[in-house]
């Protein structure tokens, strides 16, 4: 979004010091700035003021700033965070009134990604970049889209009490989505009940015009109750919208069929797994509800690929087959990575499972139950430094690395963790052949 720095000034309430440059978008990450980009320096483990210089030097056309401005366009604040949100709130009054926003315990990004694929064959439209779904990531993804922008996708995402409210005070949704009600953030969220609790937050906001798209299982009777917009409840058993899983290829792209109030049909996924299935038929429903013809929204959902790190399926160059679904994990996510693992034909089976964090007082059980599951399943556990789990416990990656190394090479491998483990790096070396890609 392009916005001269007097306008930023303006909003902001603040001094503008050098050339009335426009902005096209927004940064807080030097590493991967765009030339014409506002950067905003945060404060936290480090300070972004110290970046402000290389930012510059990178092509940032102006920056905000709590200190004194170092040369070239600076807009001067007095707290840097807040002054992002405001420009967040301001950039959304901008847009047009067609936003999707995308919250629940598993599955948000890859929803996100659907959705953005069966909104984009037939309007112009702008999503969140990878995983960028909280409070610094919502404002830089409305301060990115074009103005021509015709629909939003935002991935929204929760550690704490009321962080789903207060994105939809920035946001606005106009159609909500809940992809799952899981085990992500117990400890800080207050049990199930109160991810149950953040997850629905999101469709209070929505206007009567609205639409919530909801998951059938887990939501609970009484979700018609909470909003004044239309309810569409999507699962692969139950719902308005009803996937099936009909078979998949050797990568594990599932075939679905897709029943709807609005038209049936089948496709052949890009995005792996067969918990992709309900993903798809929220991702339809909500394209169909943003105005997407039933059967351009199926084959812009099928055609979407996902974000990396997630349900990725390659073969390293030992001839080992890498299930490589190490972004993020919960209880409920490695349960379904478990079972996408043993659908793979192959003598051995080996999982990598390093912790899943922010589970509170019931993690230990519940790393225990993932291990259960895994041998029933037929998976050898490799844990890395969870012994609860049960299987073969290492201390670090590079153990981990060693004994994956050492397997048969006609054997498949999942690699998956809470994102506080970085199991990713463990797959960017099977990727590389075993040699650290870092």
């Amino acid at each position: 979004m392009k916005l001269p720095a007097s306008e930023l000034a303006r909003v902001l309430g603040a001094e503008l010091v050098g050339p009335d440059v426009t902005v096209d978008g927004a940064s807080v990450d030097t590493r991967t700035i765009e030339a014409g980009q506002l950067f905003v320096p945060i404060v936290a483990v480090r300070d972004g003021h110290d970046f402000i210089e290389g930012a510059v030097a990178s092509g940032a056309a102006a920056y905000l700033t709590s200190q004194d401005p170092i040369g070239g366009t600076a807009v001067i604040v007095d707290d840097t965070a807040a002054a992002l949100w405001a420009l967040g709130v301001h950039a959304r009054g901008l847009l047009a009134d067609r936003v999707i926003g995308i919250t629940g315990s598993a599955g948000k990004t890859t929803v996100k990604d659907l959705v953005a694929g069966g909104l984009a064959t037939g309007m112009r439209i702008h999503a969140t970049r990878a995983s960028y779904n909280n409070e610094l990531g919502v404002p830089l993804t409305l301060l990115d889209a074009p103005g021509d922008t015709e629909a939003m996708v935002v991935e929204m995402g929760a550690r704490f009490p009321g962080d789903i409210a207060r994105l939809c005070e920035m946001v606005r949704p106009t159609i909500g989505v809940i992809t799952s009600i899981g085990s992500a953030h117990l400890e800080h969220l207050g049990g199930l009940d109160g991810v149950r609790r953040e997850k629905l937050s999101l469709l209070q906001g929505l206007a009567a015009d609205g639409f919530a798209i909801v998951p059938d299982v887990n939501c609970g009777p009484d979700v018609r109750q909470m909003t004044d917009a239309t309810v569409v409840t999507f699962g692969t058993g139950s719902g308005d919208v009803r996937a099936e899983v009909l078979g998949r290829d050797p990568e594990l792209r599932p075939t679905v069929r897709i029943d709807s109030p609005w038209g049936a049909g089948e496709v052949t996924l890009v995005v792996r797994g067969d918990h992709q299935a309900a993903n798809a038929a929220a991702a339809v429903a909500a394209s169909v509800c943003a105005g997407i013809p039933f059967e351009a929204a199926m084959a812009g959902v099928a055609g979407a690929v996902g974000t990396e790190l997630r349900a990725e399926f390659w073969m390293a160059p030992s001839g080992l087959r890498v299930l490589n679904d190490s972004y993020n994990a919960n209880p409920e996510s490695v349960e379904v990575a478990l079972r996408n693992l043993a659908l793979v034909d192959a003598p051995r089976r080996v999982a990598v499972l390093g912790e899943m964090a922010e589970l509170g007082a019931s993690g230990e059980e519940a790393h225990r139950r993932i291990g259960a599951l895994a041998r029933s399943l037929g998976v050898d556990v490799v844990a890395v430094g969870v012994p609860a789990y049960g299987g073969t416990l290492v201390a670090d990656q590079e153990e981990a690395l060693d004994l994956v190394l050492a397997l048969p090479a006609d054997s498949v491998v999942l690699v998956k963790a809470s994102r506080s483990v970085g199991l990713d790096r463990l797959a960017d070396q099977l990727r590389s052949g075993g040699v650290s890609a870092r």
